[in-house]
């Protein structure tokens, strides 16, 4: 058997490329600075306890957490702290929550935060987004027109209030 595609080595991987990174400011409300500096002790203790296991033949689950805390850095890195709640609340802007209502009727409640503390379910999406774009700027009874892929939404704006930061 030929062995000339055969790569030899010490038994280590190359590390996992790194996760892509946003090219939008990195915007961070304290509540999201804080679940990042969370999420990076939790991956380097999570890779202290992979690197203390006796059998370590599978080392992907250490190059996966080399990699995210290479992420975390970065964007820990690149945080901007905003603090919303030094936001007056005459505009929709970074941080703030907004409730909204549609042509039906329905009301919802948005709250625009950074990238990495977005949660559809929660209602928290990025400044970057087509809603949020649509959304900054805004005062209360003002109409605006969300551009949804199944087309224009007009949305009128009900309230703007400080989002609870400790959730």
């Amino acid at each position: 058997m030929s062995r000339a595609f055969v790569k030899e080595g010490d038994g280590d991987l190359d590390p996992l490329p790194d996760l892509p990174l946003s090219p939008h400011p990195n915007y961070v409300t304290p509540r999201g600075l804080a679940a990042l500096q969370a999420r990076l002790l939790d991956t380097q203790t999570t890779l202290t306890a992979l690197r203390a296991r006796p059998e370590r033949l599978n080392k992907l689950p250490e190059a996966a957490a080399e990699r995210d805390i290479r992420y975390l850095e970065s964007r820990l890195r690149s945080a901007i702290l905003t603090d919303p709640a030094q936001s007056p609340l005459t505009e929709v802007a970074f941080g703030l929550c907004v409730t909204v209502r549609d042509a039906q009727g329905h009301q919802t409640r948005y709250e625009i935060t950074g990238e990495d503390e977005t949660d559809a379910r929660l209602g928290r999406i990025a400044p970057s987004s087509p809603l949020a774009r649509a959304l900054l700027g805004a005062q209360i009874g003002d109409e605006v027109t969300w551009q949804k892929p199944s087309g224009p939404l007009t949305l009128e704006i009900l309230d703007i209030t400080h989002a609870d930061q400790t959730a």
